[in-house]
């Protein structure tokens, strides 16, 4: 006997996601493969959802890179025990967040090119803001201090990743190693004097003690 006709299947509502989902997939791309690829389209293609899906949970990319800053502040930036000098706190929680953020340096990235920081990272400005306060600055300079030091976190993280990436992708002597292989020891001796050692010294974590030498200074009466 013929066979009634399937039912027709309609086409049912996507999966349901959550916040935490959209997140963790997010996370999951840019540790691998970076912020540039990371889209609201490629995300819904990662979830098994669509589009418009995510915009329940956020807004836009922008609002996708402040949650990715907060749940990695929440999960890595830990307040540490203050000392009582104010001098001490400035470096300790300029410390803090140097450790915190060199082990995720797609999180630089975001915060220098973009408008965008994390609140559960303002406790951390508050103690380097209020440290270099007690230490004698005017509230105006302090803000310049703490940007001074952001500043060379930042920079000392993105320069020593950029140059260790490149060393990674490419195990050829790089142009600045050629140059100085060849560096005129009359025009530049000093130069000339640790040519041979130049990467060998650069590459040292020499971080707090820049940190500390800047302190120092941005303490200085002027």
């Amino acid at each position: 006997m013929p066979q009634p006709p399937a039912p027709r299947k309609t086409p049912g509502r996507p999966p349901r996601i959550s916040r935490e989902e959209v997140v963790g997939t997010a996370r999951r791309i840019v540790d691998s493969e970076g912020v540039a690829r990371l889209t609201m389209r490629r995300l819904a293609a990662e979830i098994g959802s669509t589009p418009m899906a995510l915009y329940h949970h956020v807004r836009n990319k922008e609002e996708l890179l402040v949650l990715l800053l907060d749940d990695y502040a929440a999960r890595t930036l830990h307040r540490p025990g203050l000392p009582a000098e104010p001098r001490e706190r400035v470096v300790v929680c300029a410390a803090a967040i140097h450790e915190a953020l060199a082990a995720c340096p797609w999180i630089v990235e975001v915060l220098t090119a973009d408008d965008l920081l994390s609140t559960s990272a303002l406790w951390f400005v508050e103690q380097i803001v209020d440290g270099l306060a007690a230490c004698g600055l005017p509230p105006e300079r302090a803000v310049h201090g703490y940007r001074a030091i952001w500043y060379y976190t930042a920079g000392e993280i993105v320069v020593r990743t950029t140059a260790g990436r490149r060393r990674a992708d490419d195990g050829r002597p790089t142009y600045r190693e050629q140059v100085f292989d060849g560096l005129d020891g009359d025009e530049l001796p000093r130069l000339a004097q640790v040519a041979g050692r130049w990467q060998e010294l650069t590459a040292e974590d020499t971080y707090l003690d820049g940190l500390r030498a800047l302190v120092d200074g941005l303490l200085t009466p002027r």
